[in-house]
């Protein structure tokens, strides 16, 4: 079968990743769906099983950092469009393993743009002097293009007030952030150096269903149904804006077919919420959906010592991406983390896979919070 577009994501197994394959696999049908994903302990297979069998969908274990694996795998495929989303995510792993942040976020980063480069080269070599009528879709040098999603992270700590902007200085404060932003410089390095048509993104803390458990919502909502407690860094007063994983799904589908060469775009969930009130929330819908009395889950409620750098406030400025794209959040923050409960209520033994063996002996001693 011939197809219109071959299109490789990196990371497609992890969380955002594996709602982005599962998109484009079922709305482009004329696409052939490349996902490569090292399937480290936040890459799940079972993520993707629901489209695993479909007749678009290739999926390739491997890892961004095996310089001569990437090129051969460019070379025999002929991508003619990445979207860049593998990467070392945990700010606390950050903290404690920042090596295996700089090899993957960095030189990983590298090992995509330099192959994805030499496809660039041969096609722009293949098509010189020739005057093409076809369709952006039809013609390879239109369509070609690298997108890289990247983090608010790197742009630092707000005060109260304030947003980022796609114009904020970089201000990187983990190693985490540090590598996110070495790798967004790199990407944007390759445009102006080589003229790779790129797009980068920055988005907010993604919530909703497939995220691992170490992270602030699942991780509560885990503890609070097995009554276990639920870690607080510092006082809580910690603020984020929280972006539902299915709405910056399609935000990426927008960027990646109609948003600007060389644009960066800010992606946020217009959501700000302190950490300890977000807490409190998801305490609420689970005694609810739990037929718990009410308050009992806030009883599970722990503080603990805050993480070394731990950023005070994150907030986007979405408002480009809304006036050229037409993109805004489809859900009210209430809304997402109801659905999000739900999920993981209703997944169990999802859950238990991914919380069994290594996490069970190493997580359940430690607090993770992004």
């Amino acid at each position: 079968m011939s197809f219109q577009r071959k299109i490789l994501v990196t990371g497609g197994a992890g969380f955002i990743g594996s709602h982005v394959v599962r998109l484009f696999v079922n709305k482009y049908p004329q696409y052939l769906i490349f996902n490569l994903d090292k399937l480290t302990y936040a890459g799940n297979l079972e993520n993707l099983k629901d489209f695993e069998k479909s007749f678009n969908y290739r999926f390739i274990k491997g890892d961004i950092v095996d310089e001569s694996f990437v090129l051969k795998l460019f070379e025999e495929n002929k991508f003619d469009g990445v979207i860049h989303l593998a990467a070392e995510s945990h700010v606390d792993r950050s903290i404690v393993s920042p090596t295996d942040f700089i090899f993957t976020n960095i030189v990983g980063t590298v090992n995509v743009l330099n192959a994805a480069g030499k496809i660039w080269d041969n096609l722009n070599l293949n098509n010189k002097g020739q005057v093409s009528m076809e369709s952006e879709e039809q013609n390879p040098i239109s369509s070609f293009r690298f997108y890289h999603i990247s983090t608010d992270e790197v742009y630092g700590s707000l005060d109260e007030t304030g947003y980022f902007t796609e114009s904020t200085p970089y201000d990187p404060r983990s190693p985490y952030s540090a590598s996110k932003a070495a790798a967004d410089h790199l990407v944007r390095a390759y445009a102006h150096t080589y003229n790779l048509p790129v797009v980068v993104t920055n988005c907010s803390n993604n919530y909703g269903p497939y995220q691992f458990p170490e992270k602030l919502i699942p991780l509560a909502i885990n503890n609070i149904k097995n009554n276990l407690p639920v870690p607080v860094y510092g006082k809580g007063e910690n603020t984020r804006d929280w972006l539902w994983v299915e709405d910056h799904a399609a935000a990426i589908d927008l960027v990646f077919h109609k948003g600007r060469t060389g644009a960066t775009y800010n992606i946020g969930g217009f959501n700000e919420w302190k950490n300890l009130d977000v807490i409190h929330m998801l305490c609420k819908i689970m005694d609810e959906k739990l037929g718990r009395i009410k308050g009992k889950s806030e009883e599970l409620i722990t503080f603990v010592k805050d993480r070394p750098g731990h950023d005070m406030r994150y907030a986007i400025d979405s408002s480009l991406i809304s006036k050229e794209l037409g993109w805004k959040p489809s859900l009210t923050f209430e809304e997402g983390l109801s659905k999000t409960v739900d999920w993981y209520l209703a997944n169990e033994e999802w859950l238990q896979h991914i919380t069994s063996g290594a996490y069970q002996q190493y997580y359940q001693q430690q607090y993770h919070q992004r």
